[in-house]
């Protein structure tokens, strides 16, 4: 079976965890305490030696990093919908993940960060400042369609989703942002959704 390993509160482990929900894939999940440093602990830096989580393992495969589990797992238990490999459509999508990791999370979910997790080392005006660039360019990319590409879900969508849904955290308000809110929405609609502390799941969802 599969093992995941992360905290609720993490919204890099839950995209992770909303992925396996979407694709039904029963798995077995495995909480660190991250604010005991049980990520850092000699047993798991061994595991992953940049002591962070998300952190997957398929029978002999061992990968960290969010969006690359998103990748691993679309490709082998997905299909070209969740991750297409023709050269335009993967080269979209990926185009995201980098997103994810840059953009948006110099923005909303350092600001997250600063104002949830107390990680007070972050330049929260700096963060605000980015996190309203990046939204502003979501809500306008997302005003004429309904997914971030293809006109439907990949994971370039899983993995933008968590920390713009959670942005109020970072008390970054979403009320400007009426294309984003319906995107939201529209994930919250998809089978088998699951929610996070900070995201409520639709009464629909399931089924």
């Amino acid at each position: 079976m599969i093992k995941l390993y992360g905290h609720e509160l993490s919204g890099n482990v839950y995209k992770v965890r909303l992925l396996l929900s979407l694709l039904n894939i029963e798995y077995k999940f495995i909480r660190l305490d991250l604010f005991k440093g049980e990520h850092k602990s000699p047993e798991y830096l061994k595991l992953n030696p940049f002591g962070k989580v998300p952190l997957l393992i398929d029978r002999e495969t061992i990968l960290p990093d969010a969006q690359a589990i998103l990748v691993y797992l679309a490709l082998k238990y997905g299909n070209e919908q969740w991750l297409p490999t023709d050269a335009e459509g993967l080269s979209k999508v990926v185009r995201w993940l980098s997103t994810t990791a840059g953009e948006i999370r110099q923005g909303v979910e350092w600001a997250r960060r600063f104002h949830l997790l107390k990680v007070k080392t972050i330049d929260i005006e700096v963060s605000t400042q980015k996190s309203a660039f990046i939204l502003d360019q979501i809500n306008n990319h997302l005003a004429d369609r309904e997914w971030l590409e293809l006109g439907h879900p990949t994971i370039a969508d899983i993995a933008a989703f968590p920390y713009i849904a959670l942005a109020p955290d970072g008390k970054i308000s979403l009320d400007e942002y009426p294309h984003i809110l319906a995107w939201c929405d529209r994930l919250k609609q998809l089978p088998r959704f699951v929610g996070m502390a900070g995201i409520q799941a639709s009464v629909t969802a399931n089924k």
